[in-house]
């Protein structure tokens, strides 16, 4: 961690940029604002072992990352997904019907794939960052983040087939 700012410092510096990154995911003030907690705790925790220079980059994966993981959970315990919880198709879904068969839709789709291609497609098709911007998030190269949204699309349009 960058050695110039302390766990208050950090807090006070990027707390909003991490609860409106949680907002966004979870369209959920209450856990947006417990992620967010979390994600701070999270760096208290490991903040000998953290070493980066861009502790905003860092922030921000964590609470990509913490959201993703927050929705996985409450599907698995069988909760009702928000529309904002699942990719563009669902939050654009124009009635309950399609949004039921969207959401559908991405959950078997996001089952035949690892998790961290649902992380890519949150940062490239909701928070519109450049597949230059995915790789370097994620760590993988531009031609990696492009195959596996290839990937991705290809399975949805295999799943839309009758």
């Amino acid at each position: 961690m960058n050695q110039n700012l302390n766990a208050e410092q950090l807090y006070t510096r990027y707390a909003p940029m991490v609860l409106r990154r949680c907002n966004k995911l979870l369209g959920d003030e209450n856990a947006a604002a417990d992620i967010a907690q979390e994600v701070f705790i999270k760096v208290w925790e490991k903040r000998n072992s953290l070493n980066t220079e861009f502790p905003s980059s860092l922030l921000w994966r964590m609470a990509t990352n913490m959201c993703l993981n927050h929705i996985r959970n409450k599907k698995r315990r069988g909760e009702n997904i928000s529309a904002n919880d699942m990719l563009v198709h669902i939050a654009c879904a124009e009635d309950v019907e399609n949004e039921r068969g969207n959401r559908d839709i991405l959950n078997r789709l996001f089952k035949k794939h690892p998790d961290s291609s649902r992380t890519i497609a949150v940062l490239h098709y909701i928070d519109n960052m450049t597949l230059e911007e995915v790789a370097a998030e994620v760590k993988m190269s531009v031609p990696g983040v492009r195959k596996r949204l290839r990937s991705l699309k290809t399975t949805l349009i295999e799943l839309e087939a009758p």
